[in-house]
């Protein structure tokens, strides 16, 4: 299971924010996750109790924003949201060469401090 990893990446993140800000405590921790990244947010709620065990972030609460994935056509320019219903082509002008500009990540994306 790599979100082990991640996790553990995403709370050394967040306790770098903590001794930037010389914070005493978290209320919670943000965490994008793309849907083509292979990381399942159960998982990383299972192995966060763990992770955080023992640091100014036990007892924070961890949120994962699941994020969709969106193109980006490489043949007109228009951004979309890659739909199974038309076999992923780009909706405006039906090209087939894309890359994907979100939802393939994972980012910590906030954490909220208290005073």
């Amino acid at each position: 299971m790599h979100e082990m990893s991640y996790i553990a990446s995403m709370v050394n993140m967040a306790l770098e924010v903590v001794k930037e800000n010389n914070a005493g405590r978290v209320r919670q921790i943000v965490v994008d996750i793309g849907k083509t990244s292979g990381v399942m947010p159960y998982y990383m709620h299972k192995y966060y109790p763990d992770a955080v065990k023992g640091t100014v972030l036990e007892g924070a609460e961890l949120i994962c924003n699941e994020i969709d994935v969106k193109a980006l056509c490489e043949e007109c320019g228009a951004e979309y949201y890659p739909k199974r219903e038309n076999n992923y082509l780009c909706p405006e002008c039906g090209g087939r060469k894309a890359h994907i500009i979100e939802g393939k990540g994972v980012v910590l994306s906030n954490v909220v401090l208290e005073d």
